[in-house]
């Protein structure tokens, strides 16, 4: 059987932007029989996410994310509707997932590395599995839940950076759904706050390419910042954190503006900034979603039963095409999308 597939082209370098052509598209082929315990499967959507950057590099830095090979496939987060299965747990029709997905049309998967989903918990949007109803939401909810120490009625102030993005514009509406009682985001264009703040209900939104983000902080969290969950790190961390109360918590879910460059992770704070950690007693703690596995069924069950009641919106950028999703990672590595990104490879 002849499928398409995507492979790591070239590596950007531990210090370079990745590019659409570091992928390269090519055909390949699947055994025509499965054998017992597997599963063959067409794939409906690629999840596309930051933290692919370090796999691009042949050290990812962390002891649970393999680097993907040169010429190899590359996989992550994906979704398909089972055509064959040789495996007790699946039929013919089933839509299943896995965190390692090969990118490609088809795929012969071990049954072991499947979970059957159930569309109705999304009303039939499958894509949010891979978001609001996947790994993005748990790292949200879980995140807030395990490291943002958030208490109903106890008027927190919860700052996102990166809060266009996917993880970003859950956190700000779970914050809220927890117990904040001011939420404020920062994203990189005027779109994406008027969005924030529009449709996900942020109270304020700030453009950190636009004016001192310091001094908007400062005017748009009157009394501090409780709750930082913390996308991007930088100089937009170093400046929240410059906000931050006596006994604040700092989610630490993700540091995109150190992806391109080879520092250890999460990077070290400068030392002024670091001194006012200490002395303010602000936890900075590294979150993996993954050491919460046994949160993670009645987490999902509490994010889709959000989404059903429109509690929580979700932002998707959708791409169509297998050969675009070098494009669509080029994309996300810079900004240029707002939510989720998906790439639809058949319906």
């Amino acid at each position: 059987m002849i499928i398409q597939r995507v492979v790591l082209n070239s590596r950007p370098g531990k210090n370079g932007v990745p590019v659409a052509e570091n992928f390269r598209m090519e055909a390949a082929s699947l055994p025509d029989k499965i054998t017992d315990g597997q599963v063959q499967a067409r794939t409906l959507y690629l999840s596309v996410d930051p933290y692919m950057r370090c796999r691009m590099n042949e050290d990812t830095g962390s002891d649970y994310l393999l680097p993907w090979q040169l010429s190899e496939v590359a996989d992550g987060g994906g979704i398909g509707v089972v055509e064959e299965s040789k495996h007790a747990n699946f039929a013919k029709g089933d839509i299943v997932t896995s965190f390692n997905w090969p990118w490609q049309t088809k795929v012969i998967l071990d049954g072991r590395l499947l979970q059957k989903l159930d569309p109705q918990l999304v009303d039939g949007h499958l894509s949010y599995f891979l978001g609001a109803a996947g790994i993005t939401g748990l790292t949200s909810f879980l995140g807030i839940k395990e490291k943002g120490h958030v208490t109903q009625g106890a008027n927190q102030t919860m700052v996102v950076s990166g809060a266009a993005g996917a993880c970003g514009s859950l956190a700000g509406q779970i914050g809220r759904l927890e117990g904040c009682s001011r939420v404020v985001g920062i994203c990189g264009t005027d779109e994406k706050c008027s969005i924030l703040v529009s449709e996900m209900g942020f109270d304020a939104a700030i453009n950190y390419k636009k004016g001192n983000v310091a001094e908007q902080l400062h005017e748009l969290c009157p009394a501090g910042v409780d709750v930082y969950f913390d996308n991007v790190g930088g100089d937009i961390s170093d400046a929240v954190i410059n906000q931050m109360n006596q006994n604040s918590h700092i989610i630490l879910c993700g540091q995109i503006s150190q992806y391109n460059k080879d520092v250890p992770y999460p990077p070290p704070l400068p030392p002024a900034v670091e001194e006012i950690q200490k002395a303010r007693n602000i936890t900075r703690e590294r979150f993996l979603v993954l050491n919460y596995m046994d949160k993670h069924e009645a987490s999902i069950l509490q994010l889709c039963q959000w989404i059903k009641e429109g509690k929580l919106k979700v932002k998707e950028t959708v791409v169509k095409g297998l050969e675009n999703i070098g494009g669509a990672f080029q994309s996300m590595m810079t900004g240029g999308n707002t939510g989720k990104q998906i790439v639809l490879i058949s319906e």
